[in-house]
């Protein structure tokens, strides 16, 4: 019994410095935590920012807080505002198909993919951003009008565009749904505006997604076709397909007629 509790006394040596070292840092937070709520009204400074801790009985700071937050959460929102209010999804849905045709699995890269959905995107919404900054931006900058007044006149333009792209039957479902009354088109909320836009969008792009398959599906049936005739079932028609798919892709000049369809999509 006598070596056992000689291990256990060195084993307790051992861990006493750890148990020490850990114990005084416990000590040390727990001594922080109430210097910190002991100094609630103070004001700590780290170099040229400082970060005060009182505010209660100043309405105006809290307000700044509460802008400050909504902008903040506003930029968090702005990347599937983007997304999903401007001709984004259209596009990068039929370059999706346009690889997915090809039987291209990582060529051309998803950044490649969603880099040119975003140029191209800039390109087409460059009129109504153009209009959205002569309308409401300009004149808030130069504090000719409100926040809010800046606001209304910027949903302007993305209303219109998005109502131009959309159709009546998608709109109109949404409009139902909120329990409008007859409204007319350029007064209609964005939240019926922008989900009816969003969903013409996804049938419009697997519309274009459709047609852009079917040649290639003609040339997939072809290949089979003549390797079954020809009596080699077991060549993959895979293996022949893909180089006459990306051969006719470029003697048509694909890549050329597909940004060209999309942008006169958009009546541009």
């Amino acid at each position: 019994m006598k070596p056992a509790t000689e291990e256990a006394k060195m084993k307790t040596v051992r861990r006493g410095p750890y148990a020490g070292l850990f114990l005084l840092l416990l000590a040390g937070l727990t001594f922080g935590a109430v210097h910190v709520q002991a100094q609630t009204n103070q004001v700590a400074s780290l170099g040229p920012l400082h970060i005060a801790l009182e505010g209660g009985g100043h309405p105006q700071d809290v307000d700044m807080g509460i802008r400050i937050l909504f902008s903040l959460t506003l930029l968090t929102l702005a990347p599937s505002i983007i997304l999903l209010m401007t001709c984004f999804t259209r596009i990068v849905i039929v370059l999706s198909f346009v690889r997915t045709a090809l039987q291209l699995q990582a060529a051309p890269a998803n950044q490649i993919v969603v880099g040119l959905s975003l140029f191209m995107t800039f390109f087409i919404m460059a009129p109504v951003w153009d209009n959205i900054n002569r309308e409401a931006i300009a004149p808030y900058r130069a504090a000719q009008i409100s926040g809010d007044e800046a606001l209304e006149r910027a949903s302007g333009p993305m209303r219109g565009f998005m109502l131009k792209q959309a159709r009546a039957k998608d709109v109109e479902l949404f409009a139902a749904l909120a329990k409008l009354p007859p409204t007319e088109p350029d007064r209609l909320p964005l939240r019926v505006v922008v989900p009816g836009f969003i969903i013409s969008e996804l049938r419009t792009a697997f519309q274009m997604g459709f047609l852009i398959l079917v040649p290639f599906i003609l040339i997939d049936l072809v290949v089979s076709t003549v390797l079954m005739s020809m009596g080699m079932m077991m060549l993959p028609p895979s293996t022949l397909a893909m180089p006459l798919k990306i051969l006719l892709f470029v003697l048509v000049d694909g890549w050329s007629l597909i940004v060209h369809s999309l942008i006169t999509s958009f009546g541009s």
